[in-house]
C-alpha cells in the first residue's frame, strides 16, 4: 500500500440554480484574455443537452479516455503510441470552434456614434476571433433555452447515442410538456487519479502533482501538439490559439496552497461545493481502472479510497510522507464523508476509466410536491421511497451520467436524500427525538445521528465545514514574508495563464488591469483577513498569533 493524498471536490446538484456565477468568476480570474475567448474552465450545462463542447460525451467521435485492449490492459481510446505519433502534426480528432462556440462581443460604439435618425441604433454582434459581424447560433450553455425540447432530444448522447444503454434511457425519458425536466451540471477538470490527458501528451508537459493531486500544464514544456485535448474525455483541456499552448483548470492551486477554496467554490451562490482531502492507495489505481465491467468501476474506485480514521492507514500515510495536518484534514474532510461514509456522491462517467475526483450528489427532483398534488403525504418515508422510481428526472438518465448505467447506486443515493428529508421533518415537528433512530433512517441502513450529521453537512454547514483545505507550508508560515517571495509569478508570460509578464501596459490581472504591481501580503495577514470574512464573531475572528491581529484590534478599538 502506497498512501497518497488529493484535494477533491463534491457538488450537490440539488442546490445548483444555474446562475453561472462560478463560470463568470472563473473566467475573470483565469481566461479573460486573448487566445482564450472561447474557453470556460468552469461551465454550467443544462441536462438533457449537448453540453460544452457539443456532444463531448460521445467518445465514439472524440475518442477520449481509456479502454481495455484484448489482454484486459488499459490503452488510450485515441490509439496506440505509434498511431498518435503518425497524426502528431495534424490531429484529426479535435473539436472545432463551432463545437465550442464562436465568441463574440457587441459593437457598442454604434450606439454612441450612430447618426441621428428615426430608427434606434443597435449593437450588432461581432466575432472576437475575426472582428467581423456574425450571427449568434450557439454558446457555452445554449441548451439552457432548449432543455427538454423534442426537436433536440437526440442531440444528447445519453439519449440519442448508439447502443443498448442509450435506447433504454430514451425509453424512460419523456419530452412531452407535462413530463419534461431539466437540471444543471457544473463541470470543471476532474483532476483524475488516472488522467488520460497526462498519458496522451508527447512532450510530457501535463503532470499530476504528487503533493495534492492537481493536474497542471507546464507552459514551458508544452509544444502545442493538442493530443491532450483528444485524450481528455471530459474535454477540459483547451488550446490557446495565441500562445500555441494547452491550458486547463488549475484547481486554483495558488489559493489551495494557502488554505483557500477555489474561486468557483468561494463565489458559489448555492453553496453546493465541498472541498477536502482524500487519502487513496496509489498501488490500486491501475487495477481499479482495469475492472472489466464498466458498472463495477464505481465500486472499484471506492475501494481505492482509504479511511483516514483507521490507525493503520494513518501510520502508513505518515510513513509515505503525507504531512500530519493533511492526515487530520482527511479525517475531517466533507468529501470523504459524502463519498465514502454516506455514499451519496457519485463520479461523472466512471466508464471513461480515468478515476475522476470531482463527484456529484444527484438531484432529487420535486418528488414531494408531486406526491402532495396526488393526494399523498409528500414527506412520508414510504411514499417518498416508492415515488423515486417515478421521478420526473429518470433514475436511468442519472445512472447514465454517474454510474455507467447502473441504477442501484443512484437509487441508493436518492433513497438516503429522501430519508433525510423525512427524518428531519419528523424531528422538526416533534414526531421523533433528535439523534434517535427512525423508520426512515432504518430503511436506508443509517442511524438517526448519521442522518442528522449528513443533513448538517448538506444543508447548514458553515464555511470551515464545507472547505477543509490544509495549507502547503503551515509549519513554515511565519517565515513566509514579503521579502522572500519571488518578484514575479511562475505563470506569467505573454498570453499565459498568469496574465502578467513584462509587456508594456500589462498589469497583474491581464492586458487591461490597472496597477503594474499589487502590494504583497504575508500569509499570516492573508489568513487573518480570511478568518474575519468567514467568522461568525468578528472579535474572535480577528484574534491571532500572527502580526496582523494586534493592528486589527487597535483599529477596532
Amino acid at each position: 500500500m502506497r498512501v497518497m493524498a488529493q484535494v477533491a471536490m463534491v457538488m450537490n446538484l440539488d442546490k445548483c440554480i444555474g446562475c453561472h456565477t462560478c463560470s463568470v468568476t472563473c473566467k475573470q480570474t483565469w481566461t479573460n484574455r486573448r487566445g482564450m475567448e472561447y474557453v470556460w474552465f468552469n461551465n454550467v450545462e443544462t441536462r438533457p443537452g449537448q453540453g460544452y463542447p457539443r456532444r463531448w460525451q460521445d467518445q465514439d467521435t472524440w475518442r477520449g479516455g481509456w479502454r481495455l485492449n484484448r489482454r484486459g490492459a488499459l490503452t488510450l481510446r485515441a490509439g496506440s503510441r505509434l498511431a498518435r505519433m503518425a497524426n502528431i502534426f495534424a490531429n484529426p480528432v479535435l473539436p472545432g470552434i463551432k463545437d465550442y462556440y464562436e465568441p463574440w462581443t457587441y459593437d457598442y460604439r454604434n450606439l454612441v456614434n450612430a447618426p441621428l435618425g428615426d430608427d434606434f441604433p443597435v449593437a450588432a454582434p461581432r466575432s472576437l476571433l475575426t472582428g467581423k459581424p456574425m450571427e449568434i447560433g450557439w454558446s457555452a450553455n445554449w441548451d439552457d433555452d432548449l432543455g427538454g425540447s423534442v426537436e433536440h432530444r437526440d442531440a444528447d448522447p445519453l439519449i440519442g447515442g448508439p447502443g443498448e444503454r442509450a435506447r433504454q434511457i430514451a425509453e424512460k425519458v419523456r419530452f412531452t410538456f407535462e413530463e419534461t425536466f431539466m437540471f444543471y451540471l457544473p463541470r470543471i477538470c476532474e483532476h483524475c487519479l488516472n488522467p488520460s490527458c497526462v498519458a496522451s501528451c508527447p512532450s510530457g508537459a501535463i503532470y499530476k502533482r504528487a503533493e495534492d493531486g492537481i493536474v497542471l500544464v507546464d507552459q514551458d514544456g508544452c509544444r502545442g501538439w493538442r493530443q491532450c485535448v483528444t485524450g481528455c474525455p471530459y474535454k477540459k483541456v483547451y488550446f490557446n490559439h495565441r500562445t500555441g499552448k494547452a491550458e486547463k483548470c488549475t484547481f486554483c492551486y495558488p489559493r489551495i496552497e494557502v488554505g483557500l477554496p477555489t474561486v468557483c467554490s468561494e463565489t458559489c451562490v448555492g453553496r453546493l461545493r465541498y472541498l477536502g482531502v482524500m487519502l487513496y492507495d496509489a498501488d490500486r489505481v491501475t487495477a481499479a481502472a482495469e475492472t472489466p465491467d464498466e458498472q463495477g468501476l464505481y465500486a472499484a474506485q471506492l475501494g481505492v479510497f482509504l479511511d483516514p480514521g483507521d490507525p493503520g492507514v494513518r501510520a502508513a500515510a505518515e510513513r509515505d510522507g503525507v504531512p500530519l495536518d493533511w492526515i487530520d484534514a482527511a479525517r475531517r474532510s466533507p468529501v470523504h464523508a459524502l463519498v465514502s461514509r454516506y455514499r451519496v456522491a457519485l463520479p461523472l462517467h466512471p466508464e471513461y476509466r480515468t478515476m475522476p475526483m470531482v463527484w456529484y450528489i444527484p438531484p432529487l427532483s420535486p418528488v414531494v410536491e408531486a406526491l402532495t398534488e396526488s393526494g399523498f403525504d409528500g414527506e412520508d418515508a414510504g411514499h417518498l421511497f416508492g415515488a423515486i422510481d417515478a421521478l420526473r428526472i429518470p433514475v436511468e438518465y442519472l445512472a447514465g451520467l454517474f454510474t455507467a448505467g447502473d441504477p442501484v447506486p443512484v437509487r441508493a443515493s436518492l433513497d438516503k436524500l429522501a430519508a433525510m428529508r423525512s427524518h428531519m421533518r419528523a424531528v422538526t415537528l416533534g414526531e421523533a427525538v433528535s439523534g434517535a433512530d427512525s423508520d426512515a433512517a432504518d430503511a436506508v441502513g443509517m442511524s438517526g445521528r448519521e442522518i442528522e450529521e449528513m443533513y448538517r453537512l448538506l444543508a447548514i454547514a458553515k464555511y470551515e465545514e464545507r472547505y477543509v483545505i490544509p495549507t502547503a507550508a503551515m509549519g513554515d508560515a511565519r517565515s513566509l514574508e514579503e521579502s522572500v517571495l519571488p518578484p514575479g509569478c511562475s505563470l506569467d508570460g505573454d498570453g499565459g495563464p498568469g496574465m502578467g509578464g513584462d509587456a508594456p501596459g500589462k498589469g497583474p490581472f491581464g492586458e487591461d488591469s490597472g496597477r503594474r504591481r499589487l502590494p504583497m501580503v504575508s500569509l499570516e495577514t492573508f489568513h487573518v483577513l480570511r478568518r474575519r470574512q468567514t467568522g461568525d464573531d468578528e472579535a474572535a475572528a480577528g484574534t491571532s498569533t500572527g502580526r496582523a491581529a494586534p493592528g486589527e484590534g487597535e483599529a477596532e478599538r
